[in-house]
């Protein structure tokens, strides 16, 4: 079970709802049932004018995100009088529904995604609208600016081409290899890849090969302590397909990969997602490179078999490998958007501000153990170590695959880069196959392109 530490609610709020915990008071994260239970605070910011506004959403409402977003959609209500019209829409909306609806009067004030999405399928097409005056607004405790870090306010990663905010974060996600700190109490990170080697032993490694992305993750982060962040995307936008070849690390990158393909369990890749994800939480493998949803999918499948099973989730960073020069990590972030369109942009900013009130926020990691950008939230226990890595001073940060999935509106990713990669993997390219393939591939793809 996820051990975060939980309290009554150390929060002065009345029924009305009231100002967040003392300065200097240790915030403590709720249970789901008392978060819930909770007075809305009271907004920093309130629309003047609009009285509505459209949301349509990445989550399900019944997602614990979902839950969390659908509680402060009607705290904004009885707080401002605003009405918020939500639309849960799932994960393939943008692409689906938004971006199809910009060429129409018929499009929400506010929208979610991850930000590589939003950037290469919205921004790109002209969709978004600056949101520098949010950064100034004020939360229920604070101002914008202020409650978010500059690593992930003032990021490339979050900027327009000219260098303006297109969107706000609210989830911070990284990935890490997992393991049971039960079943590997002595367990240490590796600070090399011959270490990582030895801590895999035999075929103790589960990955869903169904699920490209997931596939693509050894190589991409491999890759990226070699050329640094954007290696991979400037090398997949080289319309020559030249620029695989003449850096050295794709191909270290590669010949790392086939030894990780080496240890993945039997089975990796004539399964369908998520059942060699569920064959590690069942205890059938020992690591699994994953997401921070991982300990959340986990979990849920564990406690639907029902038995008490559960895991004391640890993580670790790939070690960088000889010759190496670039210490990353991969960092997404899901966000806020406001149409080009919006009919209703003041209560959508308003909105978007006050949901990153900490006793809001709050929720994400007590209801649905994500982490959020706030530093002055707890962390869950099972995302402790991610957290830490992902503040660590030294580490750059790059997005998820280095924005190499981003590319061409994903279509680089589909055609040329997922089928490469899953032929290394399965032994079908060697290493400086793999590389070659990848140059001829990207060239043709771009003369198709035009």
């Amino acid at each position: 079970m996820r051990r975060t530490s939980i309290a009554l609610l150390a929060l002065a709020l009345t029924a009305c709802g009231g100002p967040a915990a003392p300065a200097g008071e240790e915030f403590s994260l709720p249970t789901a049932a008392a978060y819930f239970s909770t007075a809305c605070p009271e907004p920093g910011t309130r629309p003047v004018t609009d009285k509505e506004l459209t949301y349509w959403s990445m989550w399900t409402k019944d997602e614990p995100q979902g839950k969390v977003l659908r509680l402060a959609a009607d705290c904004f209500t009885r707080k401002t009088g605003v009405k918020v019209t939500v639309q849960w829409l799932g994960r393939a909306y943008l692409r689906q529904n938004l971006l199809p609806a910009l060429n129409t009067e018929t499009v929400p004030d506010l929208f979610d995604q991850d930000l590589t999405n939003i950037r290469t399928a919205i921004t790109a097409a002209g969709g978004t609208r600056p949101l520098d005056d949010v950064l100034a607004m004020r939360t229920g405790d604070g101002v914008v600016r202020d409650v978010l870090p500059a690593v992930y306010r003032d990021s490339p990663a979050i900027r327009d081409a000219a260098g303006r905010p297109f969107a706000v974060p609210y989830i911070v996600m990284g990935n890490a290899w997992w393991y049971d700190r039960k079943k590997l109490p002595d367990l240490r990170p590796p600070r090399s890849m011959d270490d990582l080697y030895a801590l895999f032993g035999g075929r103790s490694v589960a990955l869903d090969g169904d699920i490209g992305y997931y596939a693509a993750w050894y190589f991409d982060q491999l890759a990226a302590r070699y050329v640094g962040p954007g290696g991979l995307a400037e090398a997949a936008q080289d319309r020559t397909g030249q620029l695989w070849k003449s850096d050295p690390g794709f191909l270290r990158a590669a010949e790392h990969t086939a030894r990780i393909a080496g240890h993945l369990v039997d089975g990796w890749d004539a399964g369908k997602f998520p059942q060699i994800q569920q064959r590690w939480a069942d205890g059938d493998a020992s690591y699994l490179f994953m997401g921070s949803w991982g300990p959340t999918e986990t979990r849920e499948y564990l406690a639907k078999q029902g038995g008490g099973q559960d895991i004391d989730y640890g993580s670790f960073q790939f070690p960088m490998p000889d010759g190496a020069t670039h210490d990353v990590i991969e960092v997404q972030q899901v966000a806020f958007g406001v149409t080009a369109k919006a009919r209703h942009p003041e209560a959508a900013k308003a909105f978007i501000a006050y949901f990153l009130t900490r006793d809001l926020l709050a929720g994400l990691p007590a209801v649905a153990d994500s982490l959020t950008p706030r530093t002055d939230l707890p962390v869950p226990s099972d995302l402790a170590d991610l957290k830490a890595a992902l503040e660590d001073p030294a580490k750059k940060h790059t997005l998820f695959m280095d924005g190499l999935d981003g590319v061409a509106g994903g279509k680089f990713a589909e055609q040329v880069f997922y089928p490469a990669d899953d032929a290394l993997l399965k032994g079908r390219l060697t290493p400086a196959a793999f590389v070659a393939e990848l140059a001829t591939a990207t060239a043709a793809f771009w003369r198709t392109q035009g």
